[in-house]
């Protein structure tokens, strides 16, 4: 069946004054690369670059499908799904019509930039339009077995081909069918002065966190919502109190469950917040609810001493500028932040808490050991270790001193190594040096 779907939203291109880049992903909001194109497009436009941006539309078969892809290119899950007649229909059927209206929007010298695989099947239907088309994966693995991302690559066996380039994180994330003057590596970035990252005085942390009830009960304990997010607790975030924060998708590769697990460990003094986006508003991950609804049952089943300092933060997207200073203000008042992802594209929260001056744990797997130098600019461990992982915790939340020694390490290498006009840089890169397409 041919599902008629147009991109579901776009920002329109300017007039056609020369080359033009066309960046197209699977959601505007919510996960790492809609938050990594917030930045970056105003910073290609603001570097003189003529560019747009435009998000797909999906069913949720589709959906579903492209997350069984992304885990796959993580190295997991059953690569004979991939062989099914009636999966490749499914996936090349609802990007069919969108491809035809994106080809009628751009021309030649124009560059379309596909965002990770639900958008790479749109490249068949651009290539007579004359624009460059380059692939910009943002995940991989760097430690499963290899098997499923080979099923990946034979699944795209004719998209493949096709492209001009292919922009990874890290290069062994990248198809090993292509030739590697086509690889380009392009590490994450971010802008500093972003409402995520730009400082933030002691009173406007407090106002925020206030503000959604994490610090301060709004109607006693338990559930306390705003239009901007909902806080589940059983008691507030005492002023002053250690704190560990992770903040993620509800993706069962980032182990939101494995750090409630551990916290078990940690000392008897210290609170955990568990933070990400109302999983009912990230449309292109079917998974979430489901991540969501298991970590609530696993809190419910902990014992009450542990319990009561679990804070779950569940982020509205509606107002992005409100979503961005909660983060900001959430990585701002934790002493440690942890990613604990079984694998890792790139990993754009723990840069933004390296930026802060933050102590940071994370997992020694794909962007995020690109990110950190062991001990420091923060400290990599086993993600399937968890005594690994709560001594680590447990040694910084101890000493102070190394917290602050590492947390000026940190931001000084996010500053040298992954800010915002690097990554232009890099665009502009691979976009002068792309062939044109046959």
């Amino acid at each position: 069946m041919n599902h008629v779907l147009h991109p579901s939203w776009a920002v329109t291109l300017p007039e056609r004054e020369g080359p033009r880049l066309l960046h197209v992903n699977a959601t505007a909001t919510g996960g790492g690369v809609a938050e990594l194109l917030n930045g970056l497009i105003p910073a290609q436009s603001a570097d003189g670059i003529s560019v747009g941006w435009a998000v797909i539309s999906g069913t949720e078969p589709f959906f579903a499908l492209t997350k069984r892809i992304h885990h796959l290119l993580h190295g997991q899950g059953d690569p004979d799904v991939l062989g099914r007649p009636e999966t490749t229909e499914l996936y090349r059927s609802v990007l069919r019509s969108q491809a035809d209206w994106l080809a009628g929007v751009v021309g030649a010298d124009d560059v379309v930039v596909l965002h990770d695989p639900q958008t790479l099947g749109l490249a068949p239907g651009l290539v007579d339009s004359g624009a460059r088309i380059v692939w910009h994966c943002h995940i991989g693995t760097t430690t499963g077995d290899t098997t499923p991302p080979a099923a990946v690559w034979r699944f795209f066996s004719d998209e493949l081909p096709l492209l001009d380039a292919v922009l990874t994180t890290r290069s062994e994330f990248a198809p090993d069918c292509l030739p590697q003057t086509a690889i380009h590596v392009a590490a994450p970035a971010i802008d500093p002065l972003s409402l995520k990252n730009r400082e933030l005085t002691e009173r406007e942390i407090a106002d925020l966190l206030d503000g959604i009830g994490l610090c301060t009960p709004r109607s006693g304990v338990g559930s306390n919502s705003t239009v901007d997010a909902v806080v589940e607790q059983d008691q507030v975030l005492p002023t002053g109190a250690l704190t560990v924060l992770q903040v993620s998708r509800w993706d069962p590769l980032k182990d939101m469950g494995g750090v409630l697990r551990c916290f078990s460990s940690f000392p008897d003094d210290v609170h955990l917040v568990l933070a990400g986006p109302d999983p009912s508003e990230v449309s292109d991950d079917p998974e979430g609810l489901a991540v969501l609804a298991a970590l609530r049952a696993d809190l419910a089943r902990t014992p009450r001493r542990i319990r009561e300092r679990v804070h779950l933060v569940i982020m509205s997207m509606r107002r992005p500028d409100t979503n961005a200073l909660l983060v900001n203000a959430l990585q701002r008042r934790a002493d440690v932040v942890l990613q604990k992802s079984l694998e890792e594209g790139f990993g754009l929260t723990l840069t933004e808490a390296m930026i802060k001056r933050k102590a940071v744990v994370a997992s020694d797997v794909g962007g995020l050991s690109a990110q950190v130098e062991h001990g420091r600019t923060g400290l990599l461990v086993d993600p399937l270790d968890d005594a690994a992982v709560v001594a680590a915790v447990r040694r910084l939340l101890a000493d102070p001193a190394l917290r602050r020694e590492i947390g000026e390490r940190a931001a000084a290498a996010v500053s040298e190594r992954f800010l915002m006009s690097r990554l232009v840089a890099d665009y502009r890169r691979v976009v002068a040096t792309a062939p044109s397409s046959p």
